[in-house]
């Protein structure tokens, strides 16, 4: 019997190498189970042949103990699940390790009972597992050990044992076990040299019987459940997260015999578990336990007694055994279960070794306590399904965010609409925010910069002790909750009000709420300044808010800063405007020309010899008008030229115009009104003299004359760099545009014409007020000399080239040079006049530069009258900016080149004085300008 057993056992453990077999028996795919049945049944017609040739050569290898135990190990080790250590006895060591061994109270009862000892984890405080020497090599805590004793040919004689250490037995292995059992005589391993003479047929038929029972049990249990779980993934469709658990936990109860099942699974991101799912019941309100709740023990992983404690940390399965039987009650009534048995069995992630949930099931139907074969049934089933319930939560997640992006999106174009009306935006803010976080309460507070306050103008239930609305809240900024989230600038996340030292349980009692949680989170600007505080209570779908709830509150908040920004900003402006409206009308009433002074104009009839018989000359100097006079001189420039008949303009809205214009100039040194006439009556000159009706259209040097009048409306003597630089209300309204005084000047001039009575272009056709408009602006903010430097050289292209008419580009080109010429003509009149011109502007550059110096800034040379040298200054003026204007006009316009000559002429007399001042120490500014020449050219006013 023993010479049969031991070619059993060879013969078994080399079959079970055969590579067709084990490729079936280890394949994953367990849709290939078919496949595996039809490929052992197919190999079994061959088997005879096949051992016979695989005993002759094991038997021939194995010829003593050493090597019998190798392959007994081997075998073991392969049809045991995950065995850690394997033990084996037989007669020689034995005796010598008697004195030990036999001791061991497993061991001798293995041998008393003649049939193998199975010791569960759960045994192991048993008396007679716990008085295993310490020093046994397989004495183990928390795995299945199997002791199998090997008889002799007397049923008293003590041949070896085999003990085993494995991490589960299930029935497969018992069955395989019972084969070994079952050859119990296995004294005569002694005699192991005989076996190699016993026929090799007789080993076959023994090996072979031996081989079908083994298969036939190894391939049962295992092979239904391979079905099962197949099943069960093939059903595994749902995109929804509860339907997928309803279907895992109905195979789960089948299985287990379990009249309860449900999973709580793990929120890394919450740190707590959430049940979703009672057996077939899917619950209303999902039940979320923290891991780490003051309220609850249930999930304390520091606490030995908590109910999930043990499963948590160690990763252990537990039993009801393992729970406090206070927490046991506490989860009884969290889920409305009553619970007799109990097995919480961790799903274990292989990627991270991270918790994804814990599997529980509770109450056998037949009364029986839950066992190993149950653990494993679960480990299983979520050995293929845990990817599948994971990924399946992972999109619910992915689709919840893509449903808040959503909703964020509405409530941005919700909140927008309320831009006008803050309180309505505030009452905007909490139902939005009620309804992203599913809570019942919500306040939002506003910061107080003047008085360090915290106020609430909009409420949420709360109301005064006479059951009227509360009309507003205030509260030191550093006071409770809010405070101390406008203080610090963080979210604050309160699971329990009740247990924080800084809820204000007050109101509470005067209102009869009941506040539980709170979500408290600030409302900062892009500069992370605090300008509200946003106060959630209650979450309605859960014990407390979660960290979902705190990433939609974050991104929330920006939105409300935004739209609380925009809408304090909006008050601020609304109100802005209105005094701006009111300024306006003043200064326009302050502006308002007298029905005298329009009547008088308007009678008044005047021809070109009332001013001078030169006055449409160039020679002529427009300065030499009285002040009085130029009014006059306009209404007839606009009449000579014939722009009141062309454009129908009534006379008594172009004189309210004239008179409005002048009003509208200040009076510094040299950017007046006087200045606006003359460059008005340059461009009349031009229009007169220089044939411009060929190069230009009637409405371009219609809105050139006017542009020229109009161009410098409202000069503060500055330029534009200063209004930058002394960050001035014209900067903030232009700078970003640039031309910040020529932008202001054009706003000045569309201000006149839009006042009653005084639109010289209310007359014109709607598409030529529009461009007349566009015309004026360009040619206005071609005053700005740096404008006039970028173009230049296009000019002279231009000029070189020829003048293309029907190209819209030289129109603007030859209006923006005209505008500069016309701005500069002061430069083509004679010696007086252009030395009058120098010294007003050196006026004006000195007052700003001492503006400058009181700001605490340098200014340049030519605008700090400490340091000015007028004649050289003059000098590259005219070489860098006049001379080359002058120059592509006189080229294009003959009738222009003795302004160029004028221009030069001055330029000369300039040259001779700073040629003069080189030989003397400084003069003052007052003497330079005094200088004048005689009629041979000499210089006169100079000290000797």
């Amino acid at each position: 019997m023993g010479i049969v057993l031991g070619h059993t056992l060879v013969a078994t453990y080399l079959y079970y190498r055969n590579k067709d077999w084990f490729k079936c028996r280890q394949a994953d795919d367990r849709v290939n189970v078919g496949r595996r049945h039809e490929n052992i049944n197919n190999s079994s017609n061959n088997m005879t042949e096949h051992l016979q040739q695989e005993l002759h050569e094991s038997l021939r290898a194995v010829s003593n103990i050493s090597e019998l135990k190798t392959a007994l190990g081997s075998l073991l080790s392969d049809l045991l699940y995950a065995t850690s250590k394997i033990c084996i006895y037989f007669e020689d060591s034995l005796t010598e390790e008697k004195s030990d061994i036999l001791k061991e109270n497993l061991v001798s009862r293995a041998f008393r009972q003649k049939k193998r000892i199975i010791s569960y984890p759960t045994d192991h405080y048993h008396p007679e597992y716990l008085s295993i020497s310490p020093n046994t090599i397989w004495k183990t805590e928390n795995s299945v050990v199997v002791c199998l004793p090997v008889l002799g040919s007397r049923e008293q004689e003590k041949s070896g044992v085999i003990i085993a250490v494995c991490d589960y037995i299930g029935e497969e292995q018992k069955g395989t076990l019972q084969l070994i059992e079952n050859q119990r005589k296995m004294g005569c391993f002694k005699s192991r040299s005989r076996a190699i003479s016993v026929p090799l047929e007789d080993a076959v038929i023994t090996t072979n019987a031996a081989y079908k029972r083994l298969k036939s049990q190894a391939m049962g249990t295992d092979n239904k459940r391979d079905a099962a779980v197949l099943q069960l993934c093939a059903e595994l469709f749902d995109p929804d997260a509860t339907s997928l658990q309803l279907k895992v936990i109905k195979y789960l109860q089948e299985q287990t015999d379990a009249e309860i099942a449900f999973l709580l699974l793990n929120d890394k991101d919450n740190n707590d578990l959430f049940c979703q799912v009672v057996s077939d019941t899917v619950l209303q309100e999902e039940v979320r336990i923290a891991c780490w709740g003051s309220n609850s023990t249930l999930l304390q992983n520091e606490n030995e007694h908590s109910t999930f404690g043990v499963a948590l940390k160690g990763k252990e399965p537990i039993s009801e055994k393992d729970i406090p039987n206070k927490n046991l009650k506490e989860l009884e009534k969290l889920l409305n279960i009553s619970i007799q048995t109990f097995l919480c069995v961790p799903v274990i992630s292989k990627a991270d070794e991270s918790l994804i949930a814990l599997v529980c099931v509770a109450n056998k139907s037949d009364g029986s306590r839950f066992c190993p074969d149950d653990v494993h049934i679960i480990k299983h089933c979520f050995k293929y399904t845990a990817t599948v319930l994971t990924s399946t939560l992972a999109y619910q997640n992915e689709r919840k965010l893509k449903d808040q992006t959503k909703a964020l999106l509405q409530v941005a174009r919700n909140l927008f609409t309320h831009l006008d009306d803050l309180t309505k935006l505030l009452r905007e803010i909490m139902q939005e925010a009620r309804n992203l976080t599913q809570a019942e309460r919500c306040s939002v507070f506003l910061i107080d910069t003047e008085t360090e306050e915290l106020v609430a103008k909009v409420f949420d239930g709360i109301t005064t002790d006479n059951n009227e609305p509360q009309s507003e809240i205030r509260f030191p900024r550093s006071h409770g909750i809010a405070g101390h989230v406008a203080t610090k600038g963080e979210l604050l996340n309160i699971r329990d009000a009740y247990s924080h030292p800084l809820f204000y349980r007050v109101i509470d009692e005067n209102t009869g709420f009941r506040t539980r949680n709170i979500l408290c989170f600030p409302i900062q600007d892009e500069k992370g300044c605090v300008i509200g505080v946003a106060q959630l209570c209650n979450k309605k779908t859960g014990p407390c808010f979660t960290a979902f709830d705190e990433a939609i509150a974050s991104a929330f908040a920006v939105y409300c800063c935004i739209s609380i920004s925009h809408c304090v900003m909006y008050q601020k402006l609304d109100v802005s405007q209105r005094r701006n409206q009111l300024a306006n009308e003043l200064m326009i009433f302050h502006m308002q020309v007298s029905p005298e002074e329009t009547s008088q104009l308007v009678c008044e009839t005047d021809t070109l010899t009332d001013f001078s018989l030169d006055f449409d000359k160039f020679t002529f100097a427009p300065r030499w008008v009285p002040e009085n006079d130029t009014c006059k001189a306009v209404a007839f420039m606009f009449e000579d030229l014939g722009f009141t008949t062309r454009w129908r303009i009534r006379k008594d809205s172009l004189v309210r115009f004239i008179l409005m214009v002048k009003k509208g100039y200040r009076n510094p040194p040299y950017h007046n009104w006087i200045h606006a006439f003359s460059v008005a009556h340059y461009a009349y000159v031009m229009v007169k003299n220089a044939r411009l009706h060929e190069y230009l259209d009637e409405l371009e040097i219609f809105a050139l004359f006017v542009s020229c009048l109009c161009h410098d409306i409202d000069h503060r003597g500055t330029n534009n760099s200063f209004q930058v630089a002394s960050q001035s209300v014209l900067a903030a309204l232009y700078s970003s545009e640039g031309s910040v005084m020529e932008r202001h000047h054009f706003a000045q001039s569309m201000c006149i014409l839009n006042t009653e009575g005084c639109n010289i272009f209310e007359n014109l056709p709607s598409k030529q007020y529009t461009r007349v408009l566009d015309l004026m602006r360009d040619i206005i903010l071609a005053t700005d000399l740096a404008h006039h430097l970028r173009i230049l050289k296009d000019l002279e292209k231009m000029v070189t080239e020829g003048y293309d008419k029907n190209s819209r580009k030289h129109h603007k080109m030859l209006l923006c040079l005209l505008m500069t010429s016309c701005d500069l003509s002061d430069q083509t009149k004679c010696w007086g006049v252009t030395k009058h011109i120098a010294g007003l502007i050196y006026q004006e550059f000195f007052s700003q530069g001492d503006l400058e110096k009181a700001l605490g800034h340098k200014p340049i040379e030519m605008m700090d009258r400490e340091r000015a040298k007028i004649p050289e200054q003059q000098i590259s003026f005219l070489d860098n900016i006049a001379l080359p204007v002058f120059n592509v006009l006189g080229r294009m316009f003959i009738e222009c080149k003795d302004c160029e000559d004028a221009v030069y002429a001055n330029r000369h007399r300039w040259e001779r004085i700073c040629q003069v001042l080189k030989d003397r120490d400084r003069m003052p500014i007052d003497e330079v300008l005094a200088l004048d020449f005689d009629s041979n050219g000499d210089i006169i006013g100079l000290n000797k």
